[in-house]
């Protein structure tokens, strides 16, 4: 359903939402350990996430990436989006280029429901509530 840099960029960013107050910055290596993603790979993540300014990036010996803006508002649906584009809120389910209401493909209406319910839980999960279920041992970034 998400590309494996969504993923990574959703994890990412509950991780470093998830920081103690006071450590809320990361560095690269800190966070791909914590997901368990190629340093490389995340640094192209971290990247796109900073150009879309969902993310903020420091160098130097205090440096590393932080969330941009207040947590409680940046939601999933926006991670989502900076990574992988709106295709999983309009796309097909079937990967058609002309699928809509007048030219369904075969699967268009039972699709349409988890779309809608996928779409809901994506705009109104924050990165927030997300970290604290993280930092609460109720939920976790990696087995």
């Amino acid at each position: 359903m998400f590309s494996k840099a969504c993923k990574y960029a959703i994890n990412a960013m509950i991780y470093v939402a998830s920081l103690p107050e006071g450590m809320q910055r990361a560095g690269l290596k800190e966070i791909s350990k914590a997901i368990d993603s190629p340093e490389a790979f995340t640094a192209k993540i971290l990247q796109q996430l900073v150009r879309v300014e969902l993310l903020s990036s420091a160098k130097g010996p205090h440096g590393g990436f932080a969330i941009q803006g207040d947590p409680n508002t940046i939601t999933i649906a926006q991670v989502v989006a900076a990574i992988d584009g709106d295709m999983i809120f309009t796309g097909c389910a079937l990967g058609l280029k002309k699928c809509s209401e007048d030219h369904p493909c075969p699967v268009h209406h039972k699709f349409k429901a988890i779309r809608e319910h996928l779409t809901g839980m994506l705009l109104t999960s924050n990165l927030k509530e997300i970290a604290e279920g993280v930092n609460d041992g109720k939920s976790f970034l990696k087995y």
